[in-house]
Parts: structure tokens; sequence; C-alpha cells
């Protein structure tokens, strides 16, 4: 199966090609250039380097969030534009499910965090469990006191939007770098393995994990109490 991968939850834009489990071609940007501009360009240039057309793509795997609001709806529109203009199969992933699968292997619990504005974060943990990926805890927004709490004394790796962290426990540690943004080649991973030919027919029926609402949203809510 032929799968785009597109990630724009977080500041990275993530895209990347792969056919039954093989890496055709990936690309991550961390330049600042906005996803509403990024996006489309870096798709047109992947499938370009692997040369592949658009028409030969089996199914569209997106990011669905936690993650910045504007950038979960710019990559949810782009891949239901594409699925539906090919009549393709679209599989939306937990974008912290997708962190914790770079980590494919560890183990050791996983604490993928995603910034979640005024010192809070969105966080899970997993476990691989065998080639199982494994959700211990599910999707809270907690502060830093808190994220630790819920970890406990097991040994623990942390991963994503965790470079502010400060005091880190002794039985837990910081990703490498290089595994703490979201991988859009995790997406194509993780829409293969959990493939619903039925679920994933449906172009529009996703929704983005929010969990909370935009700031906007809760500015304008005090604004008119």
């Amino acid at each position: 199966m032929l799968i785009l991968g597109i990630d724009t939850a977080t500041k990275v834009c993530s895209v990347a090609l792969t056919l039954d489990g093989r890496v055709l071609a990936e690309h991550n940007s961390t330049d600042g250039i906005a996803h509403s501009r990024r996006l489309l360009p870096e798709i047109d240039g992947l499938l370009k380097t692997a040369q592949v057309a658009k028409e030969d793509i089996d199914m569209v795997a997106v990011s669905m969030g936690p993650g910045s609001f504007t950038g979960l709806r710019i990559g949810l529109a782009t891949a239901e534009a594409i699925a539906y203009a090919r009549k393709r199969f679209l599989h939306g992933v937990n974008t912290l499910e997708a962190l914790a699968y770079n980590l494919r292997g560890e183990k050791k619990i996983i604490s993928p965090l995603i910034d979640a504005q005024k010192g809070n974060f969105y966080q899970a943990l997993y476990q691989w469990q065998g080639d199982e990926l494994v959700c211990l805890e599910p999707v809270a927004i907690v502060n830093q006191g808190k994220l630790w709490e819920r970890i406990g004394d097991r040994p623990a790796i942390v991963t994503g939007e965790c470079g502010a962290l400060q005091n880190l426990p002794e039985h837990i540690e910081l990703a490498t770098e290089d595994l703490r943004s979201p991988l859009a080649k995790s997406l194509c991973a993780i829409a293969e393995r959990n493939f619903d030919e039925e679920k994933d027919k449906n172009f529009f029926g996703l929704e983005p994990f929010y969990i909370r609402r935009s700031e906007a949203e809760e500015l304008w809510e005090q604004r008119h109490r």
C-alpha cells in the first residue's frame, strides 16, 4: 500500500511516502514558514523525489492532534481534499501516539509531550509490548509536576516538545533531539497497521483531537459573558 503521511500538528511540517512499510521519501521542515504556504509544495516535491503520481496513492494518513489548532485544520483539510479528489482511503492518527512510535522498540515507558500553552502539556503514556505500542494512560492536559506524577517511579523517556523541561527525576531521560519531532513516516506505519477498509473510506468523518477550546474561543467567551 502506498501511503502519503501529513503531520502539521506542531511547528514541524512533516510529509512522507511509504510503500508496504518502506520509506520512499520524507521531508521534515522546521524553517518557520507557515504550514499553509509550506505543505502543498512539500507534497509536490515529495512526489517528484519518489517519482510517484498523485493517482498512485492508496491512502492518506494525517495527524489528528492534540496540537496546534490552525496546523491541525490545515493538515486535515489538505488530506481530505487529496483523498476525496482521488477517492482514496483516509486515516487519522493520534499525534502523541505517532511521537511514541518514533521510539520503536524502546523498553521504557514513553511519555510524548506537546505544548498546551500556559505552562501545560498534552501528555499520554505508552509502552512497547513486543511489536505492539500499548497506551498506558490516555491524553490529558498536565503541568510539569503532574506529568511526573503520572509517570511515577517507572523508568521513562520523554519526547516531543520537551526541551524546556527542568529538574528531570533520575529515572527519566529525554529522547534524542532527532526523534522528538513528529515524523510523517510514523503516521504511515500506524495507518497501515490499523487500516480499516470500511472506516477509512469516509473522506469527511474525521474530527481533530483538540481536547480543549482554542485560546480565541476562550477569549471570546470571556468578553461576551
